[in-house]
Formats: C-alpha cells, sequence, structure tokens
C-alpha cells in the first residue's frame, strides 16, 4: 500500500531553477549536504511548473533563464503560491538586483556567489519563513485599524480584503506592528526579522518596506508604514 501521509516541511525538497549545470552540481552539493532533497529545473516554464507541483520548501531562482525568465517566474509564482523564493542575479546595478524584490523574492545573491554563503542565506529564509512551535507571536492576530494580520493563517486583510503578502513581508508587518508607534532601525529589522546581515542588506528592508506600504496603501487609501528619516521605519498614524 502507498504511504499517501503528505510530507513534511521539513521533508519538502529545494527546487532549483538555474540553466548551468555546474552552478546546479554545485548548489546541490552543498544544499544535500545541509541535508535537504533537491530538484531541478533547466529552464523558467519547467520551473514555474515544479514549483506549482511539486510542492517545494523554497526556490533557487536565476533570473536568465531560456522559456520565460526568473523575473517572470517569480511574479507568476507569487500570484498563485507564498514559497520562498531566493534569486540568482549575474547583474550588478543594484536597481536590477532590487527588481527580483519588488517582484516577490524574499532575498538575492550575486554572482559569482559562495556556495557556503547561499546556504546560509536558505538556511536564514526557511528559518524566518517557517513556524516555530516556541514562537509565542505564531499565533497571534493582529489589528490596527481596517488591517489584521492573522500569523497562524498566514494572511493579512484591510477591510476584509484578503492581500497577497509574502512570508518575509508578513513576518516584517508583524514587527512593524507589535511595535506600533516605535521607530525601528535598519539593523534591528534586520537582526529580528532578516536574521542575518550583509553589505547592501540595507536596500534590501527598503525594497521589503516599500512593498508591504505600497500594498496597505492600495487597499487602506492611507499611510502606516512611516519613514523617520535618519532613523528607520515606524508603524502606526501619521
Amino acid at each position: 500500500m502507498t504511504d499517501s501521509t503528505p510530507p513534511t516541511e521539513s521533508q519538502k525538497p529545494i527546487l532549483i531553477v538555474e540553466d548551468d549545470p555546474d552552478t546546479v552540481w554545485l548548489i546541490r552539493l552543498y544544499l544535500e549536504r545541509d541535508g535537504h532533497s533537491v530538484i531541478e529545473a533547466r529552464d523558467g516554464i519547467d520551473g514555474l511548473r515544479k514549483a506549482l507541483t511539486e510542492s517545494p520548501r523554497l526556490v533557487v531562482l536565476d533570473i536568465m533563464l531560456p522559456g520565460m525568465d526568473g523575473l517572470a517566474v517569480c511574479e507568476r509564482l507569487r500570484a498563485e503560491s507564498d514559497v520562498p523564493i531566493i534569486m540568482l542575479t549575474a547583474r550588478v546595478d543594484e536597481s536590477d538586483r532590487l527588481t527580483g524584490l519588488d517582484s516577490g523574492a524574499d532575498d538575492y545573491v550575486t554572482k559569482p556567489f559562495s556556495p557556503r554563503e547561499l546556504a546560509a542565506r536558505i538556511r536564514a529564509v526557511l528559518r524566518r519563513t517557517s513556524p516555530k512551535q516556541d514562537d509565542h507571536n505564531a499565533g497571534k492576530t493582529l489589528s490596527f485599524g481596517p488591517i489584521e494580520l492573522d500569523m497562524r493563517a498566514g494572511s493579512v486583510k484591510v477591510d476584509g480584503e484578503m492581500l497577497r503578502f509574502t512570508a518575509t513581508e508578513m513576518r516584517l508587518l508583524s514587527y512593524l506592528m507589535l511595535n506600533n508607534g516605535q521607530i525601528l532601525s535598519r539593523d534591528s529589522i534586520i537582526e529580528k526579522v532578516l536574521g542575518y546581515g550583509y553589505d547592501g542588506m540595507g536596500r534590501t528592508v527598503d525594497t521589503h518596506i516599500s512593498n508591504i506600504r505600497r500594498k496597505l496603501e492600495k487597499s487602506a487609501g492611507r499611510r502606516y508604514v512611516h519613514t523617520v528619516y535618519g532613523m528607520g521605519y515606524r508603524f502606526g498614524d501619521a
């Protein structure tokens, strides 16, 4: 009899969407050393299909892909799934790299990269996007005005309308709401929400904040996430 028990979160594979076989081999080597199972796709179309049908735990997604580029895959996938996404990019312009975050990625890594750094980034993204049994905020419902954040259900609503947030955006919003009215520095956000830092990480925080602000304002018609210049960000009324 076939065991129909669904895999636990830790048993789900990591999907690598990358057309360079040497890069795939190197990433697979380090992920399997960390105890992960791995599945592969060599073009964007197959990558999108596997991301939607194979229920991966995380997707490592190259930007430059045949068939469908990584940004398009990310946007299509994000419209249907909250799976964590780390983008790989050979582009050196920071605005190009941050486009991946605007498309819904949780993080990006620039080629050429250290496989150890990528493995560390993957561990950090999985830590912050996986529910923790000892996380006392995991089952909370946070409310402020028309905004309702249900951490257990993984949902954000404004006036009852469901909004699509990535797992990283949801965790960051919960940190902002739990510290309503307080000024939170980039460093505190990196430490408490993202869990690690690297050169340029401040811009990554800015991009996630910008996406949260845009989504809330579009539905609520007003601003709840405020920039305090030279200091950080504050959640609440103006």
